[in-house]
């Protein structure tokens, strides 16, 4: 394996862990509150639509970190990086406090928004509720992840969030089974989980911050994450009005619609995992070799990334395709669910290869830092589905119209920013950034 392939992987394997923790909070969610019943899922699945919102929406906290950090280190200038760092810490501290009462409060508005109504409503209430508390430690976790991947510390945040899965799963096990807490006890316990990580983020990154001249915030060194976080904001939320989009298609279809498309996107979630694990280490790497000015070798990396990524998409395509009729026994016992998951899932198999190329250049893109064609595409992106979405939502296309559309989106991510991150990287190198 060529020594830059090498790098990739090596900082991909614990990237792994550090873009683990919500998805796999809500695939073990999922699998356990689907025993529960159909309502109890289907609250689930509004739900984690809008704790994933959250944890999308202050993606940039991460995103933002890791280039200007990486970018910094790559310069020579370490007490720059610590600055950010520090700044970006506070930010994540501010934003968390704003967002936890705002998503408590809202949780029964924001429900019906998304179609929840009768029992579906009062679970996806009572989850949201209990789950806004955990909100501030999952902002937090994010910055600081940024922080450590800017530094190339990818390890330590594997160590946190894989612990903190584990703790996740035994709490809930004992939560909902042990002590028949029911969808109270799931949302409890990942909540536990979360603060946990949290705490520990909180320990490991004061080493990166140490070098830091300045500790306290200032708008000079905020100014710069939130003009980052503007644009990326753009991009989250355009793809997330496409997942909710969905989500509110499939409820109001029916439950079962529901329940099953929870579950293919939990496994999307899950899947995802493998293909952005390869794209992080390209926001570090880039952000490091723009720094050096040195574009040839950005061009190489992001050509190396987008190939191992496209490898490992189609790998992972064949397997769901040849397990999509086995995958929902594991979510539920309803004949339903597992009909209309199943359809969903062989959708599923033929867009992980477009997610793969469109993962692999966001990667590169955030770490060239071109965030605003990145909030403008993926707005266009939604123009472009939204008919065929008005269209299934008119039509009984069911669960296989919902994930055709989101399969063209991917198919139209994955075009454009292959030639976007052509055009960037054979450009001139930029001329050297101004440290504050």
């Amino acid at each position: 394996m060529n020594p830059t392939d090498r790098t990739i992987v090596r900082l991909a394997l614990p990237a792994l862990g550090s873009l683990a923790v919500e998805p796999l909070y809500v695939l073990v969610d999922t699998a356990i509150v689907g025993r529960l019943g159909t309502a109890q899922l289907g609250g689930l699945a509004l739900a984690a639509t809008v704790l994933s919102f959250v944890v999308a929406g202050c993606n940039f906290l991460t995103y933002g970190t890791t280039e200007r950090v990486a970018r910094r280190l790559g310069a020579g200038h370490r007490v720059d990086a610590a600055d950010v760092g520090v700044q970006a810490t506070w930010l994540a501290v501010l934003v968390g406090v704003v967002l936890a009462p705002i998503v408590a409060l809202a949780a029964p508005v924001v429900g019906r928004l998304l179609g929840g109504e009768g029992d579906v409503l009062d679970f996806a209430v009572t989850y949201l509720r209990i789950g806004a508390v955990g909100v501030p430690f999952i902002v937090f976790a994010l910055a600081a992840q940024g922080v450590q991947r800017g530094a190339t510390d990818y390890r330590t945040p594997l160590v946190i969030l894989l612990t903190s899965n584990l703790v996740n799963v035994v709490l809930e096990i004992l939560f909902v089974f042990g002590f028949g807490w029911g969808v109270p006890g799931s949302a409890w316990s990942t909540v536990i989980a979360q603060v946990g990580a949290g705490v520990a983020f909180v320990v490991v990154i004061r080493r990166h911050l140490v070098p830091a001249s300045q500790r306290r915030p200032t708008w000079a060194g905020i100014a710069p994450l939130l003009s980052a976080g503007r644009h990326l904001l753009l991009r989250v939320g355009s793809m997330l009005v496409v997942f909710s989009g969905a989500t509110a298609i499939a409820a109001r279809v029916d439950e079962p619609t529901l329940a099953a498309h929870q579950i293919a996107v939990s496994l999307l979630l899950f899947l995802a995992l493998g293909l952005d694990a390869l794209a992080v280490p390209a926001q570090t790497l880039v952000a490091e070799e723009l720094g050096r000015r040195s574009m040839t070798a950005a061009a190489d990396l992001s050509r190396r990334v987008a190939r191992l990524s496209i490898v490992t998409g189609a790998a992972l395509a064949i397997v769901m395709a040849v397990l999509a009729p086995a995958l929902p026994h594991a979510f539920t016992g309803d004949d339903a669910v597992i009909a209309r998951a199943t359809s969903a899932l062989w959708w599923l198999a033929l867009m992980l290869v477009p997610a793969a190329i469109a993962f692999a250049y966001d990667g590169v893109l955030i770490g060239a830092g071109d965030y605003r064609f990145l909030g403008f595409a993926a707005f266009g992106y939604l123009v472009a589905v939204t008919p065929l979405a008005i269209v299934t939502l008119c039509t009984d296309a069911g669960i296989a119209g919902i994930w055709a559309t989101m399969a063209v989106w991917m198919v139209l991510r994955a075009y454009v920013n292959d030639r976007r991150a052509r055009h960037v990287l054979a450009t001139p190198a930029p001329a050297p950034i101004a440290m504050t």
